[in-house]
Protein backbone atom coordinates (compact mmCIF):
# COMPACT_ATOMS: atom_id res chain seq x y z
CA UNK A 1 0.00 0.00 0.00
CA UNK A 2 1.19 3.13 -1.24
CA UNK A 3 1.51 5.79 2.01
CA UNK A 4 -0.15 9.36 1.03
CA UNK A 5 1.38 12.04 1.98
CA UNK A 6 -0.49 15.48 2.84
CA UNK A 7 0.94 18.54 1.26
CA UNK A 8 -0.67 21.82 3.02
CA UNK A 9 -0.79 24.92 1.08
CA UNK A 10 -1.75 27.91 1.79
CA UNK A 11 -3.03 30.87 -0.86
CA UNK A 12 -3.92 34.38 0.18
CA UNK A 13 -6.99 36.43 -1.51
CA UNK A 14 -6.45 39.68 -1.98
CA UNK A 15 -9.91 41.80 -2.62
CA UNK A 16 -10.96 45.02 -1.60
CA UNK A 17 -7.31 46.17 -0.74
CA UNK A 18 -7.45 50.01 -1.09
CA UNK A 19 -3.79 50.90 -1.05
CA UNK A 20 -2.32 49.16 -3.74
CA UNK A 21 1.09 49.12 -2.79
CA UNK A 22 0.09 46.53 0.20
CA UNK A 23 -0.14 44.10 -2.25
CA UNK A 24 3.72 44.44 -2.87
CA UNK A 25 4.56 44.59 0.92
CA UNK A 26 2.12 41.26 1.46
CA UNK A 27 3.86 39.46 -1.10
CA UNK A 28 7.35 39.97 0.85
CA UNK A 29 5.14 38.19 3.14
CA UNK A 30 3.81 35.51 1.41
CA UNK A 31 6.84 34.45 -0.10
CA UNK A 32 8.94 34.16 3.81
CA UNK A 33 5.82 32.04 4.85
CA UNK A 34 5.85 29.94 1.96
CA UNK A 35 2.55 30.88 0.30
CA UNK A 36 1.91 28.63 -2.91
CA UNK A 37 -0.26 32.05 -4.93
CA UNK A 38 -1.41 35.09 -4.16
CA UNK A 39 -4.73 35.08 -5.40
CA UNK A 40 -6.12 38.73 -7.20
CA UNK A 41 -9.73 39.36 -6.91
CA UNK A 42 -11.44 41.84 -9.46
CA UNK A 43 -8.57 44.17 -10.33
CA UNK A 44 -5.63 42.80 -11.59
CA UNK A 45 -2.98 45.40 -10.91
CA UNK A 46 -1.06 46.49 -7.78
CA UNK A 47 2.01 48.11 -6.91
CA UNK A 48 4.89 45.49 -6.15
CA UNK A 49 6.45 48.29 -4.18
CA UNK A 50 7.55 46.85 -0.54
CA UNK A 51 7.93 43.48 -2.34
CA UNK A 52 11.53 43.54 -2.17
CA UNK A 53 12.25 41.23 -5.71
CA UNK A 54 9.64 39.04 -3.87
CA UNK A 55 6.97 38.96 -6.49
CA UNK A 56 9.25 36.41 -8.90
CA UNK A 57 9.20 33.82 -6.35
CA UNK A 58 5.79 33.96 -6.24
CA UNK A 59 2.84 32.55 -8.04
CA UNK A 60 -0.33 35.26 -8.89
CA UNK A 61 -3.54 34.01 -10.01
CA UNK A 62 -6.26 36.23 -11.12
CA UNK A 63 -10.40 35.88 -11.06
CA UNK A 64 -12.89 38.16 -12.25
CA UNK A 65 -15.17 37.60 -8.79
CA UNK A 66 -15.29 36.07 -5.70
CA UNK A 67 -17.42 33.19 -6.64
CA UNK A 68 -14.93 31.88 -9.60
CA UNK A 69 -12.05 32.17 -6.88
CA UNK A 70 -14.13 30.20 -4.30
CA UNK A 71 -14.95 27.67 -6.83
CA UNK A 72 -10.98 27.08 -7.66
CA UNK A 73 -10.24 26.93 -4.11
CA UNK A 74 -12.85 24.89 -3.10
CA UNK A 75 -11.24 22.09 -6.01
CA UNK A 76 -8.12 21.74 -4.16
CA UNK A 77 -10.17 20.75 -0.82
CA UNK A 78 -9.07 24.32 0.59
CA UNK A 79 -10.65 25.74 3.36
CA UNK A 80 -10.79 29.83 3.39
CA UNK A 81 -10.70 31.45 6.33
CA UNK A 82 -11.58 35.21 6.82
CA UNK A 83 -9.27 37.50 8.83
CA UNK A 84 -11.89 39.40 10.52
CA UNK A 85 -13.20 39.78 14.75
CA UNK A 86 -16.38 38.37 14.11
CA UNK A 87 -18.55 36.75 17.11
CA UNK A 88 -17.47 32.87 16.25
CA UNK A 89 -13.67 33.96 15.42
CA UNK A 90 -11.21 31.49 16.64
CA UNK A 91 -7.95 33.46 17.96
CA UNK A 92 -5.37 32.56 15.35
CA UNK A 93 -2.91 31.39 18.21
CA UNK A 94 -5.27 28.55 18.84
CA UNK A 95 -4.09 26.99 15.19
CA UNK A 96 -7.72 26.44 14.05
CA UNK A 97 -5.92 24.90 10.47
CA UNK A 98 -6.55 21.64 9.73
CA UNK A 99 -6.06 21.70 6.06
CA UNK A 100 -4.91 23.91 2.95
CA UNK A 101 -6.30 27.37 3.83
CA UNK A 102 -6.34 30.40 2.02
CA UNK A 103 -6.57 33.77 3.95
CA UNK A 104 -8.73 36.26 3.20
CA UNK A 105 -7.80 39.82 4.31
CA UNK A 106 -10.35 42.81 5.40
CA UNK A 107 -9.84 46.00 3.81
CA UNK A 108 -7.86 48.40 5.67
CA UNK A 109 -10.52 50.61 6.91
CA UNK A 110 -13.49 48.63 6.75
CA UNK A 111 -12.83 45.11 6.89
CA UNK A 112 -14.51 42.34 5.04
CA UNK A 113 -17.50 42.61 3.39
CA UNK A 114 -20.60 40.85 3.80
CA UNK A 115 -19.95 39.68 0.53
CA UNK A 116 -16.88 38.16 1.57
CA UNK A 117 -17.76 36.89 4.98
CA UNK A 118 -19.88 34.69 2.60
CA UNK A 119 -17.40 33.02 1.03
CA UNK A 120 -15.24 32.33 4.17
CA UNK A 121 -15.40 28.74 5.87
CA UNK A 122 -14.57 30.22 9.52
CA UNK A 123 -12.53 33.06 10.69
CA UNK A 124 -9.90 33.84 13.10
CA UNK A 125 -8.91 36.90 14.72
CA UNK A 126 -5.70 38.42 16.15
CA UNK A 127 -5.96 38.72 19.85
CA UNK A 128 -4.55 42.14 21.08
CA UNK A 129 -2.71 42.88 24.32
CA UNK A 130 -2.96 46.95 23.97
CA UNK A 131 -5.53 49.39 23.97
CA UNK A 132 -5.97 52.29 21.39
CA UNK A 133 -7.07 50.28 18.21
CA UNK A 134 -9.24 47.24 16.85
CA UNK A 135 -6.91 46.51 13.84
CA UNK A 136 -3.78 46.37 12.33
CA UNK A 137 -2.30 47.07 8.71
CA UNK A 138 -3.70 44.32 6.63
CA UNK A 139 0.20 43.68 5.74
CA UNK A 140 1.01 42.79 9.37
CA UNK A 141 -1.84 41.37 10.46
CA UNK A 142 -1.34 38.87 7.16
CA UNK A 143 2.25 37.89 8.43
CA UNK A 144 0.90 37.08 11.64
CA UNK A 145 -1.68 34.74 10.64
CA UNK A 146 0.69 32.91 8.33
CA UNK A 147 3.12 32.63 10.74
CA UNK A 148 0.44 30.73 12.99
CA UNK A 149 -0.75 28.59 10.13
CA UNK A 150 2.91 27.38 9.22
CA UNK A 151 3.62 27.10 12.83
CA UNK A 152 0.50 25.06 13.48
CA UNK A 153 1.23 22.59 10.34
CA UNK A 154 4.74 21.85 11.19
CA UNK A 155 3.25 20.85 14.83
CA UNK A 156 0.64 18.73 12.83
CA UNK A 157 3.58 17.09 11.01
CA UNK A 158 5.66 16.68 13.76
CA UNK A 159 2.82 15.17 16.15
CA UNK A 160 1.75 12.99 13.08
CA UNK A 161 6.01 11.78 12.85
CA UNK A 162 5.69 10.72 16.82
CA UNK A 163 2.23 8.79 16.23
CA UNK A 164 3.59 6.75 13.40
CA UNK A 165 6.92 6.17 15.22
CA UNK A 166 5.27 4.68 18.47
CA UNK A 167 3.29 2.81 16.26
CA UNK A 168 0.00 4.12 16.47
CA UNK A 169 -0.83 4.16 13.45
CA UNK A 170 1.24 1.91 10.98
CA UNK A 171 1.36 3.94 7.52
CA UNK A 172 4.27 1.41 5.86
CA UNK A 173 1.35 -1.39 5.05
CA UNK A 174 2.95 -3.91 6.88
CA UNK A 175 2.36 -5.50 10.19
CA UNK A 176 5.21 -4.73 12.66
CA UNK A 177 5.63 -1.16 14.35
CA UNK A 178 9.48 0.71 13.47
CA UNK A 179 12.14 -0.82 15.53
CA UNK A 180 14.06 2.42 16.26
CA UNK A 181 11.89 5.30 17.46
CA UNK A 182 14.76 7.42 14.84
CA UNK A 183 13.75 5.20 12.05
CA UNK A 184 10.36 6.04 12.48
CA UNK A 185 11.29 9.74 12.54
CA UNK A 186 12.80 9.90 9.17
CA UNK A 187 11.56 6.98 7.09
CA UNK A 188 10.60 8.53 3.69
Amino acid sequence: MEKKSEKYECYVLVHNIAKRHNVGTLARSATAFGVAEIILVGRRDFNAFGSHGSTSHLKFRHFHSLSLARSFLKEKDCDICGVEITDNAMAVNEHPFRKSTAFLLGNEGTGLSAKECEICDFFVYIPQYGGGTASLNVTVAASIVLHHYGESIAEERKLRKETNANGFFNESGKDEAPSNLLDGLFAS
